[in-house]
């Protein structure tokens, strides 16, 4: 008798939760209140948005909730809320590629999850990857697939232009040894190497000509890879770019 009763509070706790109760749980990581819904009520939870178009898997991913994200999308028999977009068009893939998070990462891949797919301004996840230096998020992306040399909409930048720009050396390395184009131009002209002189990061700027990048390339406004360099720096890039010469 009084497990019918505590089965009957239980179902009762999990129809009086509220979107704002459950969108509250995927932050903080409650799985109970997940665990205590039936199958329908998962199910139909997962249509949910809050004011920024955001589905409770967004929230759980952001927030690196590891298991509310394994009970979400187990309870999305169609996986279609993997690839859902919010209001600026970022998946839950992109959040786990900004936020560094491999193994949720791994979660939403084996889930369905468009490695490819871009947002509103035409990023990637690997375009996230590379600003902020995740090396093992980028090696996972682009051994599923992820495109290296895809351009955003906004700016023509590719994961290397934003890797550059910036200063993270080892994943500019990698992006290079995994085909990245070296000189590939964003929407101004410029290369991922002016990208880096222009921001100050003369580590990452030698690493490209090491690699063979071009001093040479004129941007849409005229200027070089040493136009764009202090006068302190171009004479560093002027050597570097001499040596490399003297190798080939």
């Amino acid at each position: 008798m009084d497990m019918d009763i505590d089965e009957s509070k239980t179902a009762e706790s999990a129809r009086s939760f509220k979107a704002e109760d459950l969108f509250k749980a995927a932050e903080n990581g409650d799985t109970s209140v997940f665990t205590s819904l039936s199958q329908d009520q998962l199910l139909n939870s997962l249509s949910l948005r809050n004011e920024d178009a955001r589905s409770l898997l967004h929230v759980a991913v952001s927030y690196g909730q590891t298991e509310v994200v394994k009970i979400l999308l187990a309870g999305d028999p169609l996986k279609s809320g993997v690839n859902s977009a919010d209001e600026e068009g970022w998946a839950p893939i992109h959040s786990a590629a900004s936020c560094g998070n491999d193994k949720i990462l791994e979660i939403l891949i084996s889930s369905g999850a468009d490695v490819n797919l871009k947002n509103d301004g035409g990023r990637t996840a690997l375009h996230y990857a590379a600003s902020k230096g995740w090396l093992k998020i980028a090696e996972i992306l682009i051994s599923h697939g992820a495109k290296i040399n895809s351009k955003d909409k906004l700016a023509g930048c590719t994961p290397l232009h934003r890797a550059s720009s910036t200063g993270k050396a080892k994943l500019c390395e990698f992006l290079i040894e995994e085909g990245a184009e070296i000189d590939v131009e964003d929407k101004t002209g410029q290369t991922p190497l002016m990208n880096a002189v222009i921001c100050g990061y003369n580590e990452v700027a030698l690493l490209l000509i090491r690699h063979g990048a071009d001093v040479d390339i004129e941007d849409k406004e005229g200027y070089t890879v040493l136009g764009r360099a202090s006068p302190d720096f171009r004479s560093i890039l002027i050597d570097a770019a001499k040596a490399m010469q003297e190798e080939e």
